[in-house]
Parts: C-alpha cells; structure tokens; sequence
C-alpha cells in the first residue's frame, strides 16, 4: 500500500540521518578532546603576525556595537598588524556616530559609510565594500553583535598561518544573552549542539566545515581569486564555503578561537532570521547540485548530500511520518509496520536527547538539570516549530524562482544587553 511505501521511506530517510550524525557526534567528541593540543602547538610554531582585517557589516546596530568595538580594542593581536573596518551600510540610527568616535581614538579602527545605490543591500554587499578598502593578509569578519574572546583573532590567525591547506578556519560561538528567556535557552542548547556535532564531526572525519556568518578568518587571495561575496545569496556564508572547498582547500573547525553574540529573543525575530537561513541554504543546494558536474573538487558533494538531508530529505521523512500517524489516528490505514514504527520513533527520540546531551557536556557548565529538562522539551516543540519553519521557506524560495523576485535582505532585531561580562557569568 502506499502508506505502507511511505511510511518506510521517511523511516529510511529519518534513520539515515540519525546514524549519520551518530557516526559525527563520535568525531565531535574525539575533536573536543584533541584541539587545544593542536591549538597550543600553532601558537608556539607562531613566529611572526601576519596582517589582519576585521569587517564589521552594520546596518542599525546602535544598540549592539559598541560593545563590539570595545571587544575589538581588547583583542591581543599586534595593533600595527591590525586594521578594524565597520561598513556603517545606509544605518538611519546613531551606528555611524558611535563608530566615528571610536575611530577618532583608535587610528586601526576605520568606518566606511555607504548609501543607496550601492549600499543598503544586505550584508554581502557590505562585505565586498570592505575588502575592497582592507589591506590584511587575512580577512575575519565578526557580526555587529559580537564580542570575541582576546585571543580569538590571534587563534584565527594561528590556524591559517599553519594549516596551508586551509582556506578559511572557523571558531567557535557562544550565546550572551543563553540565559535571557526559554527561547533563548533553545537556542544556545542548538547552537552547541550544530558546533560540536556538525562542525567538529565533519571536520575530523572529512575535513570539512560550513563557514557561519561569524568568528573566522579566510585568506585575502582566496576572496579576491574568487571575487568576494555572492550578493544574491542569503546565507553568504554557506555559499562561500562550497567555493573555497571547489578551489582545493578544506576549512578548519578550530574552537579555541571564541566569540560570543546575541540571539533573538522573540519567536518572530527568530523566524524571520532561521527562515532567511534556511532560504539561503535552499539556494545553495539547488545551485551547486544543478552544476555538479562542473565542480573541480567532487568532495563538496559530501556537504551537498548533508545539506540536502538537512533541509530537504530529512525534514520531508519527519513530515510524512507525521501525516501519517495522525492519519492512521482517525483513519485504519491498515499498516504492516504497526507498534514497530512506533517503537522506532522513540527509539529515534531517545537518540536525539542523547547527542544533543552530550553535545552539552563537551561545553562547562551546560550539562545541567534544567538544560536536561529543556532537550525533551525541545523535541516536541523547537524542533518541530523548525519543520513549519523549512515548508515556509521551501515556498518562499519557490516563489522567488519562479517569479524571478529579487532577493530582500532581513537583518536580525537587535536587543539592549548589560556588559558582556555579565552576560557570560550568568
């Protein structure tokens, strides 16, 4: 019977992912347990400081950025091997001014302001202009609402500076605001789990890792080979990743390099935000599997078959299983599976509370009872909120292919937050 079909498939398809992220959570682990070894063994083979630029993007981060640049003037790395660049991109509010005075006092602080035409576009625009006035050796680029730890440039650094092969090293990131409200507690637990799972695993058994919008380094002959950004993408990021891997190069996941940034604190921030990732990422599948077979470097297909399980295949097996329990709820759809397919969900629950736990335990102090309580929690509700949330931009994306719309930008609310101390402390 066709449910029967269907109810095997999106058993198949939520089983396959499962195991597969079994399979990196075991290299999530093995990395957690090695890097600082191969971190403190870069810093000391470090003999000289290459140049550096930090791009900031900000379009309206008065509230955010000024503790961004207080960060940026405790970072210890070589002031005159340093140069800060803010694109202050067509803000309406006091941004400009408040990086103005910081740029007054500090002489590698810069600001560039852009207006329309050519500003206000979205942050790959923005990203271009900044590189077109940097000068490093490296480029790292921090979101407005970051706050990095001191050493975390300098750990960037240390991982291209010793890696060759590496075309961009990717840090880690911490929640400020994990503590704010439950939305945020699900967040930080998420965000933990994506390092230490996704990043970690696939970097140790593949030698890949998706570049985020945030906290890492990437060499300036690799951006300028492949001409910066690509402005029609909303996950900019994820975009690039699959460039520097066609180019030949892998990308280290190297978590001593930290920084820490706010995360909505209203379900409607956060699905404006997740939705343009997941849009975004969308774009990415669809352009890079339509023109495999013009890839130089055929390895991408490993993070094209995973983002194609992420935010495709996976999502749509938990979708059908979901119709079909609660068809088969007020309809007999007479099912050879039965108490077995039952059986299998929890056990695939079970599963998912135990990564996700020991995920947290590789971070200090987040294994604790009231995360414990929030990951089963999570699972009937975060998670499935996540699956509404994929349909919606599956449709949106549709949409704009089909129509030939242009692509709109959404920047991330922003909110007041008490020194950053304060935050990490709680």
């Amino acid at each position: 019977m066709l449910a029967d079909f269907l109810l095997y498939l999106s058993l198949f398809l939520i089983w396959f992912m499962l195991f597969y992220h079994m399979f990196l959570m075991q290299g999530g682990y093995l990395h957690a347990q090695s890097y600082r070894k191969t971190a403190e063994k870069y810093l000391s083979q470090m003999k000289e400081y290459p140049t550096v630029s930090i791009l900031i993007p900000a379009h309206n981060e008065e509230v955010v950025i000024e503790n961004t640049l207080k960060s940026m003037v405790r970072l210890n790395y070589p002031k005159d091997k340093l140069e800060v660049i803010v694109i202050n991109d067509n803000s309406s509010d006091d941004t400009g001014n408040i990086v103005e005075g910081f740029a007054n006092m500090y002489p590698y602080i810069k600001v560039i302001h852009t207006k329309p035409p050519l500003g206000g576009k979205g942050k790959s625009g923005a990203l271009n202009t900044g590189l077109k006035h940097s000068t490093g050796e490296f480029i790292v680029v921090y979101d407005a609402d970051n706050t990095p730890e001191p050493d975390a440039v300098t750990q960037l650094a240390s991982g291209l500076m010793n890696d060759q092969k590496a075309g961009a090293v990717v840090g880690k990131f911490r929640v400020t605001n994990g503590s704010k409200n439950l939305l945020t507690r699900l967040i930080n637990i998420e965000t933990i789990t994506f390092q230490w799972l996704a990043q970690a695993g696939r970097w140790f058994w593949f030698k890949l890792s998706t570049i985020p919008g945030t906290n890492f380094a990437i060499r300036r002959s690799i951006l300028e080979k492949l001409g910066g950004w690509d402005e029609k993408a909303l996950s900019e990021d994820t975009e690039l990743s699959f460039r520097v891997y066609n180019l030949g190069y892998h990308i280290r996941f190297f978590p001593s390099a930290v920084t820490w940034e706010q995360e909505p604190e209203m379900i409607k921030v956060w699905w404006k935000q997740r939705t343009r990732w997941a849009r975004g990422n969308e774009y990415v599948i669809f352009k890079y599997l339509l023109n495999f077979k013009d890839l130089n470097n055929k390895k991408v297909g490993l993070d094209l078959i995973y983002f194609l399980f992420t935010y495709l295949l996976f999502f749509g097996g938990v979708m059908i299983s979901h119709s079909i329990f609660i068809l088969n709820i007020f309809f007999d759809l007479n099912l050879s599976m039965g108490a077995v397919s039952y059986v299998l969900l929890v056990l695939g629950f079970l599963l998912f509370v135990t990564e996700v736990a020991l995920a947290l335990s590789f971070e200090k102090d987040q294994l604790t009872l009231k995360n414990a309580v929030i990951i089963l929690f999570m699972y009937f509700t975060y998670s499935q909120l996540w699956l509404l949330l994929v349909v919606y931009a599956t449709y949106l994306e549709a949409k704009r292919v089909l129509l030939k719309q242009e692509v709109t930008w959404y920047k991330t609310q922003r909110f007041k937050e008490k020194e950053t101390s304060e935050n990490r402390s709680a």
